[in-house]
């Protein structure tokens, strides 16, 4: 029987706090002398602007949840009903029985709606968890690895999840379990006892992603029933990740809801982690005329993004992308609103433009988005469309985009 103390060596001790912060973030090397090259440079560079990872609180929660998950099915290989269950599993395998010995109720949820980070924070975790290392057992020849990560089927088939946990098992340790799966065209019930061997000997954390698809099947309960008999035929902890339609699928019965237990996240609140994020990221320009991030953009920001970091991330990026092509060179309101008009138009029905302040930063109402620093030159702002009129026929410039000085103007196509 392996020891316990083998496996857990070969795991990173469990970090936190500051420790833990640094080693999530992300920060990708930036000289602001890049400015200074050409415009197809710039444009290859501005793509380090997807890699930056900022942590936040849920972070360190995903990353404490997934460690620990991971040590209790770890615990669970360890002990004498481990060497049972693998006798039951083979005795499934031929067709003869079957029966879970290891039991528990080891899976938990993370819901978050899209584009808040979740993937990101979950893909950072495992990083960190396991250093992108499987763990090999001497004593017994074998070879464990510590979080495997599979995708629920579009059409919830409880088959094609089955297959694609061996097809990743064997990608990741170089076995043949999908092929002979393949070959002796295993059912469905012999798959199961054949997985659940699978993850005893092979798998630590189990995490399924996209797991709202169960809500829009009839397949639903039924993928959801197989986790549960592979979790107590095999002991391992699995991890269900989805959007938020899917609380509404669990919550429907007491057997589903207490399966999913787990964290629940929203997008962030324009508070003063929002407001370090939007810095940093805004820290990344790529324009030849850089510029200040002031509280009015930082509130623009958050009013055309609802707090979801993904859509901020777009915005920058196609804000500066857009100014690079155009020849404006500057990352500032203008530019950032033609990247919300023309690049993210799928997303306004999705996008709530709601700052619940918790004080006031601006004389400005919610409607209005005024740039961070008005030139006014010799416009009158108590007359400021017959002067902007005036100035329009004098310059011969469209009226339009002197506006856009001085104030946010919304275009709407016919």
């Amino acid at each position: 029987m392996v020891r316990l103390t083998d496996i857990i060596k070969e795991l990173p001790e469990m970090k936190s706090g500051d420790e833990l912060r640094k080693e999530f973030a992300v920060i990708p090397e930036y000289d602001n002398k890049v400015c200074e090259y050409g415009a197809a440079t710039r444009l290859m560079a501005l793509s380090d602007l997807y890699a930056v990872y900022v942590p936040s609180g849920m972070s360190e929660e995903i990353y404490s949840k997934l460690y620990l998950a991971l040590i209790r099915s770890l615990q669970k290989k360890s002990t004498k009903v481990a060497i049972r269950q693998q006798n039951q599993n083979f005795r499934a395998i031929q067709g003869l029985e079957y029966g879970g010995i290891i039991g528990g109720s080891d899976s938990f949820s993370i819901i978050g709606c899209s584009g808040i980070g979740k993937s990101s924070a979950i893909n950072r975790a495992i990083s960190i968890i396991t250093e992108n290392k499987i763990i090999e057992v001497e004593e017994t020849q074998s070879k464990i690895i510590p979080c495997l990560i599979v995708q629920c089927p579009f059409d919830c088939s409880v088959k094609s999840l089955l297959l694609e946990i061996l097809r990743k098992v064997d990608e990741l340790i170089g076995s043949k379990y999908y092929e002979n799966a393949i070959r002796a065209r295993s059912t469905t019930d012999l798959l199961i006892g054949n997985v659940s061997q699978v993850a005893l000997n092979h798998i630590g954390l189990l995490i399924v992603d996209e797991i709202q698809n169960v809500c829009n099947s009839r397949n639903g309960k039924n993928l959801i029933g197989s986790l549960t008999q592979l979790i107590n035929s095999s002991g391992i902890s699995i991890c269900m990740v989805g959007t938020p339609e899917s609380a509404v699928f669990f919550e429907s019965a007491m057997q589903l809801a207490r399966r999913s237990l787990g964290l629940q996240y929203k997008a962030m609140e324009f508070d003063e982690n929002f407001i370090n994020v939007c810095k940093m990221l805004y820290s990344y320009q790529y324009t030849k005329n850089p510029s200040e991030i002031t509280d009015s953009v930082i509130e623009w920001i958050y009013e055309h993004s609802s707090g979801i970091i993904s859509v901020v991330v777009n915005l920058l990026h196609d804000a500066q992308e857009i100014a690079i092509l155009s020849g404006k060179e500057e990352l500032n309101l203008e530019t950032l609103n033609e990247a919300y008009q023309k690049r993210l138009s799928l997303l306004h029905d999705y996008i709530e433009p709601t700052i619940q302040r918790r004080k006031q930063t601006t004389q400005k109402k919610k409607s209005t988005a005024a740039l961070p620093e008005i030139q006014t030159e010799s416009l009158d702002n108590r007359n400021l469309i017959a002067d902007t009129v005036k100035k329009s026929k004098k310059e011969n410039k469209d009226i339009v985009e002197l506006l856009k000085e001085h104030i946010q103007i919304v275009e709407v196509r016919a």
